[in-house]
Protein backbone atom coordinates (compact mmCIF):
# COMPACT_ATOMS: atom_id res chain seq x y z
CA UNK A 1 0.00 0.00 0.00
CA UNK A 2 1.05 3.57 -0.66
CA UNK A 3 0.95 5.82 2.40
CA UNK A 4 0.63 9.60 2.50
CA UNK A 5 1.31 11.42 5.80
CA UNK A 6 0.13 15.01 6.10
CA UNK A 7 1.66 17.36 8.64
CA UNK A 8 4.89 15.44 8.23
CA UNK A 9 6.99 18.33 9.54
CA UNK A 10 5.54 17.97 13.04
CA UNK A 11 6.53 15.71 15.89
CA UNK A 12 4.00 12.93 15.30
CA UNK A 13 4.14 13.26 11.53
CA UNK A 14 7.90 12.79 11.47
CA UNK A 15 7.72 9.80 13.80
CA UNK A 16 4.97 8.23 11.69
CA UNK A 17 6.97 8.54 8.49
CA UNK A 18 10.05 7.11 10.20
CA UNK A 19 8.11 4.18 11.68
CA UNK A 20 6.47 3.30 8.38
CA UNK A 21 9.80 3.46 6.56
CA UNK A 22 11.34 1.24 9.24
CA UNK A 23 8.65 -1.32 8.51
CA UNK A 24 9.36 -1.19 4.79
CA UNK A 25 6.26 0.74 3.77
CA UNK A 26 6.03 2.93 0.69
CA UNK A 27 5.39 6.29 2.30
CA UNK A 28 5.52 9.95 1.39
CA UNK A 29 5.43 12.63 4.07
CA UNK A 30 4.24 16.14 3.15
CA UNK A 31 4.60 19.17 5.39
CA UNK A 32 2.34 22.22 5.25
CA UNK A 33 4.41 23.85 2.50
CA UNK A 34 3.90 20.81 0.29
CA UNK A 35 0.25 20.15 1.19
CA UNK A 36 -2.20 22.64 2.66
CA UNK A 37 -5.17 20.46 3.62
CA UNK A 38 -7.48 23.50 3.70
CA UNK A 39 -6.98 24.14 -0.03
CA UNK A 40 -8.94 21.87 -2.40
CA UNK A 41 -6.44 22.29 -5.24
CA UNK A 42 -3.54 21.38 -2.96
CA UNK A 43 -5.34 18.23 -1.82
CA UNK A 44 -6.26 17.29 -5.38
CA UNK A 45 -2.67 17.68 -6.59
CA UNK A 46 -1.29 15.60 -3.72
CA UNK A 47 -3.70 12.74 -4.47
CA UNK A 48 -3.04 12.88 -8.20
CA UNK A 49 0.73 12.81 -7.70
CA UNK A 50 1.03 10.28 -4.89
CA UNK A 51 -2.10 8.11 -5.40
CA UNK A 52 -2.28 7.02 -1.74
CA UNK A 53 -4.03 3.92 -0.45
CA UNK A 54 -3.84 5.13 3.16
CA UNK A 55 -3.67 8.74 4.35
CA UNK A 56 -2.56 9.62 7.88
CA UNK A 57 -3.66 13.14 8.76
CA UNK A 58 -1.23 14.60 11.29
CA UNK A 59 -1.87 18.16 10.10
CA UNK A 60 -3.62 20.25 12.76
CA UNK A 61 -4.05 23.65 14.34
CA UNK A 62 -2.74 22.86 17.84
CA UNK A 63 -2.43 26.33 19.42
CA UNK A 64 -5.02 25.65 22.13
CA UNK A 65 -5.06 29.15 23.61
CA UNK A 66 -4.87 31.01 20.29
CA UNK A 67 -7.88 29.05 19.04
CA UNK A 68 -10.08 30.83 21.59
CA UNK A 69 -9.82 34.01 19.50
CA UNK A 70 -9.03 32.36 16.15
CA UNK A 71 -11.65 29.63 16.02
CA UNK A 72 -12.46 30.18 12.36
CA UNK A 73 -8.88 29.42 11.32
CA UNK A 74 -8.68 26.50 13.73
CA UNK A 75 -11.90 25.10 12.27
CA UNK A 76 -10.54 25.45 8.74
CA UNK A 77 -7.53 23.30 9.61
CA UNK A 78 -9.08 20.90 12.13
CA UNK A 79 -12.55 20.52 10.62
CA UNK A 80 -12.72 21.58 6.98
CA UNK A 81 -9.30 20.19 6.04
CA UNK A 82 -10.04 16.66 7.28
CA UNK A 83 -13.35 16.76 5.37
CA UNK A 84 -11.48 17.57 2.14
CA UNK A 85 -9.08 14.69 2.78
CA UNK A 86 -11.95 12.32 3.54
CA UNK A 87 -13.73 13.24 0.31
CA UNK A 88 -10.54 12.73 -1.67
CA UNK A 89 -10.07 9.35 0.02
CA UNK A 90 -13.66 8.39 -0.79
CA UNK A 91 -13.17 9.28 -4.44
CA UNK A 92 -10.03 7.15 -4.63
CA UNK A 93 -11.17 4.27 -2.41
CA UNK A 94 -8.41 5.06 0.11
CA UNK A 95 -8.44 4.68 3.89
CA UNK A 96 -7.96 7.62 6.27
CA UNK A 97 -6.34 7.63 9.71
CA UNK A 98 -7.15 10.95 11.37
CA UNK A 99 -5.42 12.17 14.54
CA UNK A 100 -7.57 13.73 17.24
CA UNK A 101 -7.32 14.68 20.90
CA UNK A 102 -8.53 14.28 24.48
CA UNK A 103 -9.86 17.85 24.29
CA UNK A 104 -13.06 16.52 22.69
CA UNK A 105 -14.06 15.54 26.25
CA UNK A 106 -15.05 17.86 29.10
CA UNK A 107 -12.33 16.76 31.55
CA UNK A 108 -14.84 15.81 34.24
CA UNK A 109 -14.99 12.02 33.98
CA UNK A 110 -17.10 10.09 36.49
CA UNK A 111 -15.55 8.62 39.67
CA UNK A 112 -14.13 5.12 39.35
CA UNK A 113 -16.34 2.71 41.36
CA UNK A 114 -13.45 0.24 41.59
CA UNK A 115 -11.50 2.74 43.71
CA UNK A 116 -14.05 4.39 45.98
CA UNK A 117 -12.83 7.14 48.26
CA UNK A 118 -9.57 7.57 46.37
CA UNK A 119 -10.71 10.46 44.21
CA UNK A 120 -10.00 8.30 41.19
CA UNK A 121 -11.89 8.79 37.94
CA UNK A 122 -12.73 6.47 35.07
CA UNK A 123 -10.74 6.84 31.83
CA UNK A 124 -12.94 7.93 28.93
CA UNK A 125 -13.89 4.96 26.74
CA UNK A 126 -13.83 5.40 22.99
CA UNK A 127 -17.63 5.65 22.78
CA UNK A 128 -18.06 8.22 25.57
CA UNK A 129 -20.16 11.20 24.40
CA UNK A 130 -17.86 14.14 23.64
CA UNK A 131 -18.33 17.53 25.24
CA UNK A 132 -15.50 19.92 24.42
CA UNK A 133 -15.04 23.02 26.57
CA UNK A 134 -12.60 24.87 24.30
CA UNK A 135 -12.51 26.18 20.75
CA UNK A 136 -9.68 23.78 19.99
CA UNK A 137 -11.74 20.83 21.24
CA UNK A 138 -14.78 21.91 19.23
CA UNK A 139 -12.76 22.16 16.03
CA UNK A 140 -11.12 18.78 16.57
CA UNK A 141 -14.51 17.20 17.22
CA UNK A 142 -15.73 18.75 13.97
CA UNK A 143 -12.86 16.99 12.20
CA UNK A 144 -13.74 13.65 13.78
CA UNK A 145 -17.35 13.93 12.71
CA UNK A 146 -16.36 15.01 9.21
CA UNK A 147 -14.13 12.05 8.47
CA UNK A 148 -16.42 9.48 10.09
CA UNK A 149 -19.38 10.95 8.21
CA UNK A 150 -17.64 11.08 4.84
CA UNK A 151 -15.97 7.67 5.21
CA UNK A 152 -18.27 5.39 7.21
CA UNK A 153 -16.48 2.08 7.62
CA UNK A 154 -13.26 3.40 6.07
CA UNK A 155 -11.95 6.01 8.52
CA UNK A 156 -10.04 5.59 11.77
CA UNK A 157 -9.92 8.36 14.36
CA UNK A 158 -6.90 8.04 16.65
CA UNK A 159 -7.18 10.22 19.76
CA UNK A 160 -4.01 10.96 21.65
CA UNK A 161 -2.90 13.35 24.40
CA UNK A 162 0.01 14.79 26.36
CA UNK A 163 2.42 14.07 23.51
CA UNK A 164 6.17 14.45 23.79
CA UNK A 165 8.87 13.31 21.40
CA UNK A 166 12.35 13.70 20.02
CA UNK A 167 11.31 16.24 17.39
CA UNK A 168 10.04 19.63 18.43
CA UNK A 169 8.94 21.26 21.69
CA UNK A 170 7.14 19.37 24.47
CA UNK A 171 6.57 19.47 28.21
CA UNK A 172 9.25 16.83 28.76
CA UNK A 173 11.81 18.81 26.79
CA UNK A 174 10.87 21.98 28.69
CA UNK A 175 11.41 20.23 32.03
CA UNK A 176 14.85 19.08 30.95
CA UNK A 177 15.72 22.64 29.96
CA UNK A 178 14.40 24.12 33.21
CA UNK A 179 16.21 21.53 35.31
CA UNK A 180 19.48 22.85 33.92
CA UNK A 181 18.58 26.51 34.55
CA UNK A 182 16.51 26.75 37.73
CA UNK A 183 16.83 25.61 41.31
CA UNK A 184 13.11 24.81 41.54
CA UNK A 185 10.23 24.55 39.09
CA UNK A 186 6.51 25.05 39.79
CA UNK A 187 4.32 22.47 38.03
CA UNK A 188 0.56 21.94 38.07
CA UNK A 189 -0.61 19.00 40.16
CA UNK A 190 -4.41 19.15 39.68
CA UNK A 191 -4.59 18.04 36.03
CA UNK A 192 -4.29 14.32 35.28
CA UNK A 193 -3.70 12.57 31.99
CA UNK A 194 -1.44 10.15 30.17
CA UNK A 195 2.06 11.25 29.11
CA UNK A 196 2.53 9.66 25.70
CA UNK A 197 5.63 9.23 23.54
CA UNK A 198 4.85 10.18 19.95
CA UNK A 199 6.94 7.24 18.69
CA UNK A 200 4.53 4.87 20.45
CA UNK A 201 1.57 6.53 18.72
CA UNK A 202 3.35 6.19 15.38
CA UNK A 203 3.85 2.48 16.07
CA UNK A 204 0.13 2.10 16.78
CA UNK A 205 -0.72 3.86 13.53
CA UNK A 206 1.53 1.41 11.70
CA UNK A 207 -0.10 -1.49 13.59
CA UNK A 208 -3.48 -0.31 12.35
CA UNK A 209 -2.10 0.01 8.85
CA UNK A 210 -1.08 -3.64 8.86
CA UNK A 211 -4.76 -4.49 9.35
CA UNK A 212 -6.22 -2.08 6.79
CA UNK A 213 -7.41 -3.13 3.36
CA UNK A 214 -9.18 -1.06 0.71
CA UNK A 215 -12.43 -2.84 1.54
CA UNK A 216 -12.21 -3.51 5.25
CA UNK A 217 -10.25 -3.64 8.46
CA UNK A 218 -10.47 -1.50 11.60
CA UNK A 219 -12.54 1.65 11.58
CA UNK A 220 -14.02 4.02 14.13
CA UNK A 221 -12.33 5.53 17.18
CA UNK A 222 -9.17 4.28 18.91
CA UNK A 223 -7.33 5.85 21.84
CA UNK A 224 -3.54 5.92 21.45
CA UNK A 225 -2.22 7.11 24.80
CA UNK A 226 0.08 5.41 27.27
CA UNK A 227 -1.48 3.29 29.98
CA UNK A 228 -1.63 4.55 33.54
CA UNK A 229 -2.02 8.19 34.42
CA UNK A 230 -0.16 11.02 36.12
CA UNK A 231 -0.36 14.70 36.93
CA UNK A 232 1.97 17.16 35.23
CA UNK A 233 3.76 17.39 38.58
CA UNK A 234 4.30 13.62 38.71
CA UNK A 235 5.56 13.63 35.14
CA UNK A 236 8.01 16.42 35.88
CA UNK A 237 9.31 14.59 38.96
CA UNK A 238 9.90 11.50 36.85
CA UNK A 239 11.79 13.53 34.24
CA UNK A 240 13.99 15.07 36.92
CA UNK A 241 14.68 11.69 38.49
CA UNK A 242 15.63 10.11 35.16
CA UNK A 243 17.91 13.06 34.47
CA UNK A 244 19.73 12.41 37.75
CA UNK A 245 18.26 15.49 39.47
CA UNK A 246 16.42 15.75 42.78
CA UNK A 247 12.67 15.39 42.01
CA UNK A 248 11.86 17.42 45.12
CA UNK A 249 13.00 20.47 43.15
CA UNK A 250 9.64 20.19 41.37
CA UNK A 251 7.05 22.07 43.43
CA UNK A 252 3.30 21.32 43.12
CA UNK A 253 0.92 24.20 42.38
CA UNK A 254 -2.71 24.51 41.31
CA UNK A 255 -3.92 25.39 37.85
CA UNK A 256 -4.78 28.89 39.07
CA UNK A 257 -1.04 29.61 39.19
CA UNK A 258 -0.95 29.42 35.38
CA UNK A 259 -4.14 31.07 34.04
CA UNK A 260 -4.79 30.33 30.37
CA UNK A 261 -7.37 31.57 27.86
CA UNK A 262 -8.49 27.97 27.24
CA UNK A 263 -9.32 25.82 30.29
CA UNK A 264 -7.25 22.67 30.58
CA UNK A 265 -9.04 19.38 31.31
CA UNK A 266 -8.83 18.40 34.96
CA UNK A 267 -8.92 14.75 33.92
CA UNK A 268 -8.30 13.43 30.43
CA UNK A 269 -7.12 9.81 30.73
CA UNK A 270 -8.44 7.71 27.84
CA UNK A 271 -9.52 4.06 27.86
CA UNK A 272 -8.08 1.51 25.44
CA UNK A 273 -10.81 -1.06 24.90
CA UNK A 274 -10.77 -0.98 21.10
CA UNK A 275 -7.23 -2.34 20.83
CA UNK A 276 -8.29 -5.66 22.35
CA UNK A 277 -11.01 -5.95 19.72
CA UNK A 278 -8.38 -6.14 16.97
CA UNK A 279 -6.03 -8.40 18.90
CA UNK A 280 -3.58 -5.86 20.31
CA UNK A 281 -2.70 -5.24 23.94
CA UNK A 282 -3.27 -1.74 25.35
CA UNK A 283 -0.34 0.65 24.98
CA UNK A 284 2.45 0.29 27.54
CA UNK A 285 2.71 2.23 30.80
CA UNK A 286 3.78 5.86 30.52
CA UNK A 287 6.79 5.37 32.79
CA UNK A 288 8.21 2.57 30.64
CA UNK A 289 7.84 4.73 27.53
CA UNK A 290 9.44 7.75 29.19
CA UNK A 291 12.41 5.68 30.39
CA UNK A 292 13.08 4.62 26.80
CA UNK A 293 12.37 8.00 25.22
CA UNK A 294 14.36 10.30 27.48
CA UNK A 295 17.88 9.34 26.31
CA UNK A 296 16.83 9.99 22.71
CA UNK A 297 15.37 13.38 23.61
CA UNK A 298 18.48 14.39 25.56
CA UNK A 299 20.70 13.30 22.67
CA UNK A 300 18.70 15.43 20.25
CA UNK A 301 18.88 18.41 22.62
CA UNK A 302 22.66 18.12 22.81
CA UNK A 303 23.15 18.38 19.05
Amino acid sequence: MRWLVTGAGGMLGRDTVEELLRRGAQVRGLDRAALDITEPDSVRRAFEEHRPDVVVNCAAYTAVDAAETDEARALAVNGDGPRLLARACAARGARLVHISTDYVFDGESAPDPARPGAGARTPYPEDHPPGPRTAYGRTKLAGERAVLGELPGAAVVVRTAWLYGVHGPSFVRTMLELEARRDTVDVVDDQRGQPTWSADVAARIADLGARLTPGGGPHGVFHATSSGEASWHELAREVFALAGADPDRVCPVGSAAFPRPAPRPAYSALGHGRWREIGLAPPRDWRAALHEALPHIREEMSQ
